[in-house]
């Protein structure tokens, strides 16, 4: 095996985790959080540990099976954490990991620009559809 310099390396490195080739892993987390309902969770859990039914009243139009199976996902990846106590009911709450916390500020920032520029969007939106529209 042939020796490699220092920027040889950091290449080599670079290319195996570019999002652009289509086997790249980061393609699948990048799939995962580009999901609207792990943004909606996410964003819900940032003031701290939420019931699980708490967060279907907050999330509207989320289904219990995808909110379930979204939990799921967030907890096998390491962004959320599943704590139950037992009761009568039983007690579910789901926190953010430092990791879930470290996403936070990018789905974060992506809800408010989402809320800020809807306005626009359904502008162009109108314009693109309109029937003397290019």
């Amino acid at each position: 095996m042939p020796t490699q310099t220092a920027t040889e390396r950091r290449a080599e490195a670079r290319a195996a985790f570019d999002a652009y080739l289509a086997t790249c892993p980061a393609r699948e987390l990048l799939d995962r959080i580009s999901d609207k309902w792990v943004t909606l969770i996410l964003n819900a859990l940032a003031d701290g540990p939420r019931r699980y039914s708490d967060l279907g009243r907050t999330i509207a139009g989320v289904s219990q099976k995808m909110l379930t199976q979204t939990l799921r996902t967030l907890e096998r990846d390491g962004m959320v954490t599943r704590t139950v106590t037992p009761s009568v009911p039983v007690r579910v709450d789901y926190e953010l990991t430092p990791l879930g916390m470290s996403l936070l500020p990018l789905v974060q920032a992506a809800k408010e620009w989402a809320e800020t520029h809807i306005g626009e969007v359904h502008a162009a939106r109108a314009t693109y559809d309109a029937p003397d529209a290019p």
